[in-house]
């Protein structure tokens, strides 16, 4: 594994699973691996538990670990040929070399612009980073994956499963703004990946890449796809016909009586969630609820990872 940037992509992805369920139990740490090792984290859109989690892990194998803020207004690159006698002050190539010259491997966040769905389609800081460093790149987000998310919740649902083959069910959700699309594209890839009876249920207009999700059966009915469901995990993301625009139908929020159709199913969510608009308290605060359980493995999932581009 050269570097870690989608889970479709990613041909070991299962055993990632397995370590990381074998390191959430503690039968799998290797503290020292990493010593006289950098990770350097860069942070072009703010973070919370991906910042605490990736740093935590490095340093759970030994590594040091660097974390820079590069914030909205470092404007970059990516074309080869362009005069820069624009606003943008640095070229992705450059950026990268360097980069590369500080850190042993390096773990870039990067957020979609939700502006023009064809200029997030070419991910371009993610892409750019791979295309010119030289050491392995890690996707802490970018405009359409966050591959370390769905590796988590495949753990999770790894660690809490009833049967060997879970229903799981992706819901749409409604939300005050609109959301990238990288979240659920994860999800669906980590659920594809590993095999489970997988449904999305989403309005219309919600339609998720084809190219990034396969043949994933989707129904349009949210109440019919949650009857006899292992596994729910609610999201919302931007409508893809009208790019970047919010859909905010209330109706679709996550409640007791939708899990009651549910096979007692554990409710997920990557956080952070609007209470009582994605999900109701009641189904946030049940004994069936694993948001918590699933930010902690995280820390499991990135360490999975990091392992394993330390030993390539």
């Amino acid at each position: 594994m050269k570097h870690y940037y989608n889970i479709k992509d990613t041909a070991n992805f299962k055993s990632l699973v397995e370590r990381g369920v074998r390191m959430r139990k503690g039968e799998e740490q290797d503290h020292s691996m990493g010593e006289g090792k950098t990770l350097v984290i860069v942070f072009f859109s703010p973070s919370l538990r991906t910042r605490i989690s990736t740093h935590k892990a490095g340093l759970n194998l030994g590594m040091q670990v660097i974390s820079m803020n590069a914030g909205d207004g470092y404007q970059m690159e990516f074309e080869l040929g362009t005069i820069m006698d624009g606003n943008t002050a640095e070229h992705i190539k450059e950026a990268s070399k360097v980069l590369s010259q500080y850190g042993d491997m390096i773990a870039v966040r990067a957020f979609p612009g939700l502006q023009s769905k064809e200029e997030d389609l070419k991910d371009r800081v993610l892409k750019g980073l791979m295309a010119y460093a030289t050491v392995p790149i890690i996707n802490l987000e970018s405009c359409l994956h966050h591959p370390l998310q769905g590796l988590a919740d495949a753990i999770t649902i790894e660690s809490y499963k009833k049967r060997d083959k879970p229903k799981v069910v992706l819901s749409w959700a409604p939300h005050v703004k609109a959301l990238p699309l990288a979240v659920p594209i994860s999800f669906a890839q980590a659920a594809t990946a590993m095999s489970y009876e997988f449904i999305i249920t989403h309005p219309k207009g919600h339609e998720l890449p084809q190219e990034l999700i396969g043949d994933a059966e989707v129904e349009y009915d949210q109440h019919k796809a949650f009857k006899g469901a292992d596994f729910i995990y609610a999201k919302s993301w931007s409508s893809t016909v009208q790019y970047g625009k919010l859909s905010n139908d209330r109706s679709w929020i996550i409640d007791e009586a939708k899990m009651a159709l549910t096979n007692d199913a554990g409710f997920m969510h990557c956080l952070p969630i609007r209470r009582n608009v994605v999900a109701t308290d009641e189904v946030l605060d049940a004994s069936t609820s694993l948001i918590y359980e699933e930010a902690g493995n995280r820390v499991h999932a990135a360490q999975s990872v990091i392992k394993e581009l330390l030993m390539e």
